[in-house]
């Protein structure tokens, strides 16, 4: 393919990366935002000033647009919008799932998408809304796939052709796209059909889908999460490993007079002070804002300034080694998005084996910080640890006579020895005071510890807090009362 993808830096399965079309590269993860030719609220050519190096537009409605269709092919995407990076065009497949039919076959906007020299083509995927059923969702994604391979035969592997990724909300036909769509060779693959999901704030259901698409798809694939535009949800994409984002939220927000947060959005009338730095509201009065005549035009770059913000935060946490700080502190802006991150919290298991090994630091920030990647990679290793006779996990850090081995005790990660005190993760973690839930996760340590040491006794000395808790996770442990 003429797409390819390059892993640069990583944290959970976040990337930041290198996307080539052609001669032009872009980072990631990007938001593309939203482009209508008819409705330009912000011209391209202002947008490339702020930073985008990707945008995309609808090849369908330029097909059937009186005044662009001949100027686009003419003078090509790029001329005509006054854009010179990446521009990737969908093929009409949204209006499909709209009104249920469009006047262009698959080759058709796949030609006209090449004549009007698009960056990136879409094939007319059918997208399966969450309601239907799976008879309808399968057959949806076989149609598909068959316009995939269509697609490859007609224009060739080297073409810059998108793989959508559809199933509907079934687990199974989303991981069967993800293999087949991987089998093929498709660097770059949208996943489709989730808008209304969003709308929906069914979060947990698009933790699922995105989870089972990413479980079959190779590593090299850029994924691109169609119609995602709240940067509240950015940092919890990006974690499931979601390099790119397009967006239309800036402008349609503005259009309904509403204001973007990371942590919201809000009517004008709602706010008593603009929240933000960006030139737009350094300049502007709330109220300002609400009366001028360019209202909507401000609104919009607001709202694209941070949503920009937001990339690059996310950028910057993946550097750190801090996403999943970032994620628990979007995702508690709303129940829904927090009900995503404890859903995404399931799937630490496959996450580790993406995770970087070292970071800057671990902080608590509550029960879901218990599953986290570091505390399951962490409790995994504690199989490599070489015990003698009989082992004691003391909480307090006592010795015992009658003991080889004395191995401290941090929750949530359980038992260390002392040689790693300073080490990552048990030395750069902020921990607050104990409470049962992180006490009884340690204690799944402790489980592994025995589980991988059958050879060994291993005891538990602890205060007299902490021994029903002991005892309730490990019933059959011996444990000595060590009051403090």
């Amino acid at each position: 393919m003429a797409i390819h993808f390059e892993s640069l830096d990583s944290d959970i399965a976040g990337r930041i990366g290198k996307l080539t079309v052609g001669n032009k590269t872009i980072r990631t993860p990007a938001l593309l935002p939203v482009i209508n030719p008819h409705l330009q609220i912000i011209k391209p050519s202002e947008m490339k000033t702020m930073g985008i190096e990707a945008l995309i537009t609808n090849a369908y409605i330029i097909n059937q647009s009186l005044r662009y269709h001949d100027q686009a092919l003419n003078e090509g995407l790029h001329a005509m919008l006054d854009f010179d990076g990446v521009i990737m065009t969908d093929s009409g497949s949204f209006q499909l799932s709209v009104y249920g039919d469009v006047s262009v076959t698959n080759l058709e906007t796949l030609t006209f998408q090449k004549d009007i020299k698009s960056d990136i083509w879409v094939p007319l995927d059918i997208p399966s809304p969450p309601t239907a059923d799976k008879v309808s969702a399968e057959r949806d994604l076989l149609i598909t796939i068959d316009r995939l391979r269509e697609a490859m035969n007609t224009f060739g592997d080297e073409a810059p052709v998108a793989g959508p990724i559809q199933g509907g909300i079934y687990l199974d036909l989303r991981e069967r796209a993800g293999k087949e769509l991987g089998a093929l060779g498709f660097s770059f693959c949208p996943i489709g059909a989730v808008v209304p999901l969003m709308e929906a704030y069914r979060y947990q259901d698009l933790v699922r889908v995105v989870m089972a698409v990413k479980k079959n798809l190779p590593l090299a694939t850029c994924v691109h999460l169609f119609g995602a535009g709240h940067p509240a949800m950015f940092a919890l994409a990006t974690a499931m490993g979601c390099d790119l984002f397009d967006s239309a939220a800036y402008a349609l927000y503005a259009k309904e007079g509403r204001y973007l947060t990371v942590h919201g959005s809000y009517k004008l009338d709602e706010l008593t002070e603009l929240p933000c730095s960006c030139n737009v509201c350094r300049s502007h009065s709330k109220e300002d804002l609400n009366t001028s005549d360019q209202r909507e035009r401000l609104l919009a770059l607001h709202n694209l300034n941070i949503t920009l913000a937001e990339i690059c935060r996310i950028r910057q946490a993946i550097i750190e080694g801090t996403l999943w700080e970032l994620v628990d502190e979007r995702c508690r802006s709303h129940p829904k998005l927090l009900s995503g991150y404890q859903e995404l919290l399931n799937y630490s298991n496959e996450l580790e084996t993406h995770d970087r090994i070292s970071k800057r630091r671990f902080f608590y920030r509550g029960d879901e910080s218990c599953l986290r990647t570091e505390v399951i990679r962490y409790q995994k290793t504690l199989s490599r640890l070489r015990l003698g006779d009989n082992a004691l996990v003391s909480f307090n850090g006592r010795t015992r006579q009658g003991f080889d081995n004395t191995l401290l005790f941090k929750p949530p990660f359980g038992p260390y020895p002392r040689e790693l005190k300073e080490t990552f993760p048990i030395g750069q973690s902020e921990i607050p005071e104990w409470d049962e839930t992180m006490v009884r996760q340690g204690c799944i340590g402790i489980r592994n510890l025995i589980n991988t040491h059958l050879k060994s006794r291993v005891a538990v000395s602890c205060n007299p807090r902490w021994i029903p808790i002991v005892k309730s996770e490990l019933p059959d442990i011996e444990v000595f009362n060590d009051p403090d």
